[in-house]
């Protein structure tokens, strides 16, 4: 007879340190290493969970006296563009989406280069240089696209990838309930053309084209205005107390910041619902 197993994983707590998007207080993450065979299987159920990707690496957040971020994803079905969202695929409509493997280039390098000097000047991510950049993009143990955006006026050739300018890049992993946009950035030059906005609404697209029902944005974070922008968007999902809900009023939610409403991360790692896969044969009558 033929038995499986749960994964049995280890978990993990970063020491505190300033939270990137509220002042005054402090972030600890909980995390996981995504590796061998069953790291897609884990991926797609801890991302179900509020968990995100970074290189081999699966983690949320478990601050010690916060909960103010959540998780977040598109409902693909009950997505539907505002107006000014409408306006926002009109202004990007002479841009070309294209799909490739996950492999950095120096043309990717120097617009993550650009984007981060213009918005992230002091961000975490400042002084990354080429060589982790490509581990950013490249080391990944699940199925990963790295989808670019080129410019298509001006170019002659549009079958010539040299002609067609970048304008934007998005690490995407495949989940098998949807695409989740790992990390993203884009030409600041083209700020007014909303292009974060864009990118979005363009995974939206792909996913109801491959019949994936979600798309997941990270995280959301109430009173944060590097994250405002998610609650946005229609068909808004967020993760919260082990279940995902609409957002619904985004003034709603509340900053918590109570330690006695933190679960211990003991209790918070007894209530991650890990998969059956580790398949062992049991033989009986």
């Amino acid at each position: 007879m033929r038995h499986t197993l749960p994964l049995a994983p280890q978990f993990y707590v970063t020491a505190p340190q300033p939270c990137p998007y509220i002042e005054g207080r402090m972030e600890r993450k909980l995390f996981t290493a995504l590796q061998g065979d069953y790291a897609e299987t884990l991926n797609d159920a801890l991302s179900k969970q509020g968990f995100r990707r970074s290189q081999n690496v699966l983690y949320r957040p478990s601050c010690a006296e916060c909960t103010a971020c959540l998780s977040a994803r598109i409902d693909v079905s009950a997505f539907k563009p505002s107006r000014s969202q409408r306006k926002t695929i009109a202004r990007n409509r002479n841009l070309q989406r294209e799909a490739t493997s996950p492999w950095a280039t120096e043309d990717q390098y120097a617009l993550f280069r650009k984007y981060l000097d213009a918005r992230h000047a002091e961000g975490g991510m400042a002084d990354m240089d080429i060589f982790e950049f490509a581990a950013m993009i490249e080391e990944t143990p699940v199925r990963s696209r790295v989808v670019e955006y080129r410019h298509t006026e001006g170019a002659e050739d549009l079958r010539s990838r040299a002609q067609r300018r970048l304008a934007g890049v998005c690490l995407t992993d495949v989940l098998d309930d949807g695409l989740s946009m790992v990390y993203s950035f884009y030409d600041p030059v083209l700020h007014r053309n909303s292009m974060g906005t864009f990118m979005v609404m363009d995974h939206v697209e792909i996913a109801r084209e491959a019949g994936l029902p979600y798309v997941y944005l990270g995280y959301w974070v109430p009173g944060s205005p590097k994250m405002g922008y998610k609650s946005g968007f229609s068909g808004l999902e967020i993760y919260k107390n082990g279940d995902w809900q609409p957002i619904g009023d985004p003034e709603s939610h509340s900053q918590d910041t109570h330690p006695l409403n933190v679960d211990p991360i003991a209790e918070q790692v007894a209530k991650i619902n890990l998969p059956d896969t580790l398949p062992t044969d049991r033989r009986g009558s």
